[in-house]
C-alpha cells in the first residue's frame, strides 16, 4: 500500500500554525487572517466556477484562483525573515490582465445609471458573494500591511479584482436575458 500523506497532524490543535518558512504564528493572527480571506475568496470563485459555461470565462476563473494561491503563498510569508520565493511573487501584468477583461467586458454592458441589486442568475448571484469576499479580503489585506510589509501590487489586484467579478456579475446576468435591478431610494 502506498505511504499516504495525513490530512491531520495535530500541530495546529493549540491553536497555532506554520507560516511559509515553519514560523509558528496563532490562527487568529492578523496575518493568517488575510490570507485565509484570500483561500475563502479562492473557493467562492471555485463555487462561481461550477455555474459558468462560457469557456472564456471559465479559463479567466481559473487563471485567477492561480494567481490567488500566489498571493495567499506571499501573505503566509514573513519577509522579515525569509525572502519570497519566485513563486510567491505577483507580477504587475496581473493587475494589467484583469484590467483589461474589465474593459473588455464593460463595452458590452448597458451603461450604469444606479446602484445594481446583487441578484440575477444563481452564477450572477454568485459572483456577486465572490465580489463582496473579495472587497472582506482587501480589508483584511490592509489590516495586515498596517503591521508588516505588503506588496503594493497585491492590493492592486485585489482591487481590481472586486471590479472584474461586478462587471462579470453584470455580464452573467444581461447575458442570461435576466433583468438587471437597481436600488430605488424609497
Amino acid at each position: 500500500m502506498a505511504d499516504k500523506s495525513n490530512v491531520y497532524t495535530h500541530t495546529g490543535d493549540k491553536g497555532m500554525t506554520s507560516l511559509v518558512g515553519g514560523k509558528r504564528i496563532k490562527k487568529n493572527d492578523v496575518r493568517l487572517e488575510a490570507y485565509g480571506t484570500v483561500d475563502e475568496l479562492n473557493s467562492n470563485i471555485g463555487l462561481l466556477l461550477s455555474l459558468v459555461d462560457n469557456s472564456h470565462d471559465h479559463d479567466f476563473l481559473l487563471t485567477i484562483q492561480n494567481k490567488l494561491f500566489v498571493i495567499g503563498s506571499n501573505l503566509a510569508t514573513d519577509t522579515s525573515e525569509r525572502d519570497l520565493s519566485k513563486g510567491s511573487i505577483l507580477e504587475a501584468e496581473a493587475v494589467e490582465f484583469l484590467e483589461k477583461e474589465i474593459d473588455e467586458i464593460d463595452i458590452h454592458l448597458p451603461k450604469l445609471k444606479a446602484f445594481v441589486l446583487p441578484g440575477g442568475t444563481t452564477a450572477a448571484s454568485q459572483a456577486h458573494v465572490c465580489r463582496t469576499v473579495c472587497r472582506r479580503t482587501e480589508r483584511r489585506i490592509l489590516d495586515l500591511k498596517e503591521v508588516a510589509k505588503v506588496d503594493d501590487v497585491i492590493c492592486l489586484y485585489i482591487n481590481r479584482l472586486s471590479d472584474y467579478l461586478f462587471v462579470l456579475a453584470r455580464k452573467l446576468t444581461v447575458n442570461s436575458g435576466h433583468k438587471e435591478y437597481f436600488w430605488k431610494r424609497t
